[in-house]
């Protein structure tokens, strides 16, 4: 039967192209479902401030009524603006191993960028820099994270048969927590300290990081210190209430790591968490009725032996100046005491020096790689 493309348009077709992930990748002991819920808010409208400067269709690739594939293509014009483009994006794409389906959900994409006058597509990309991106291209049995995208080996084929290019690439690494903090990297931390009026903040209350603006202010920074960063589109004071809200509510404070200077303003920060994927596995894309025990007993009371690196921002005056170090030398305690063997670094362009130089104390590997591709529409 020949592919047919549908564009989503429905609460009830877009639950299919939801739920289509998860079917997809039920028995695969590497992939690490999103929640539902999270899901239907980022691709609406009304609830993802993206939308404030981002238009989006999402589509389904049908063979005899029955879904095969699935892909959003999204136009990010914050992004194109900053970076003088007109680039349409494919993300959550997913398919079966048939070039006639991923054929088909490529090309809807390129349809639906050339009608709105684009003339470059690159993907996978979400609709900003906080959503998962890049076609995963090694590691496909090293098991994935809350914040990245896992897919078949064969994807990354399907894109180089379609004759589709290399964009980027990001690199992720296992950083293994040391038994003490490596003698130079104390050393470091301590002349940078002084050498600029440094000094370490913790938060402690989780009220007062609400109330006093501090949790807005890191994701300000996170503004400046990615600016420069592939594809970076800065989050809008909407998308920045949005990330504050969701994540202050389930992180340990002791794995929040501030820098400030002798003004007291915010030039570094740490943020991380313990592991989500197991728990994410065990509780299938939903909250209820069990999963979110899975999740609490991961975050406050069983931790695992590995956590993800969420958030490392600096400045930019202040980059390549070895205030990283200052963050470190206060965390690695803090993981010791936790338990914690290894952090996951989630995905680091391998262009970007700062932060690749920032490993070289650390036992490190390298255990996957993921790729934005392009083409000319």
């Amino acid at each position: 039967m020949a592919v047919t493309i549908k564009r989503v348009s429905s609460q009830k077709e877009l639950k299919k192209f939801i739920r289509f992930n998860y079917e997809f990748y039920k028995d695969n002991p590497y992939s690490v479902p999103d929640l539902f819920d999270d899901m239907m808010g980022t691709f609406s409208p009304k609830k993802n401030a993206a939308f404030e400067f981002c238009e989006a269709d999402y589509f389904l690739a049908l063979r005899d009524d029955k879904i095969v594939g699935r892909v959003a293509a999204i136009i990010n014009h914050r992004a194109n603006e900053t970076w003088n483009t007109k680039t349409v994006r494919f993300g959550w794409i997913d398919f079966i191993d048939d070039d006639e389906v991923s054929c088909a959900l490529i090309d809807a994409v390129k349809e639906w960028g050339r009608e709105r006058g684009m003339e470059d597509m690159e993907g996978p990309l979400g609709f900003t820099d906080l959503d998962a991106e890049g076609m995963l291209v090694e590691g496909f049995n090293e098991l994935s994270t809350m914040a990245t995208i896992y897919n078949y080996p064969y994807y990354p084929e399907h894109m180089e048969r379609m004759g589709m290019e290399k964009s980027a690439d990001w690199v992720e690494m296992k950083i293994y927590i040391p038994e003490e903090i490596p003698e130079k990297h104390k050393r470091i931390a301590e002349i940078i300290r002084k050498k600029y009026n440094l000094h370490i903040r913790k938060l402690t209350s989780k009220r007062e990081v609400m109330r006093s603006g501090v949790a807005h202010d890191i994701f300000r920074l996170i503004n400046e210190s990615y600016a420069p960063l592939f594809g970076f589109s800065r989050m809008t004071e909407r998308q920045i209430d949005h990330y504050v809200h969701s994540y202050v509510p389930v992180l340990d404070l002791r794995m929040v790591t501030i820098v400030e200077n002798e003004q007291n303003e915010i030039v570094a920060v740490g943020v991380s968490m313990p592991s989500l994927s197991r728990a994410l596995q065990k509780a299938k894309g939903k909250l209820l009725p069990f999963g979110w025990f899975h999740l609490l007993k991961t975050l406050f009371w069983k931790r695992p032996e590995v956590l993800d690196l969420l958030l490392v921002g600096v400045r930019p005056d202040y980059q390549g100046k070895g205030v990283n170090a200052l963050l470190f030398t206060d965390l690695i305690p803090v993981y010791q005491k936790l338990g914690y063997k290894y952090a996951e670094s989630n995905p680091e362009l391998e262009t970007n020096d700062k932060v690749q130089n920032q490993w070289q104390y650390f036992k490190t590997e390298q255990h996957k790689r993921r790729r934005c591709y392009k083409c000319k529409l």
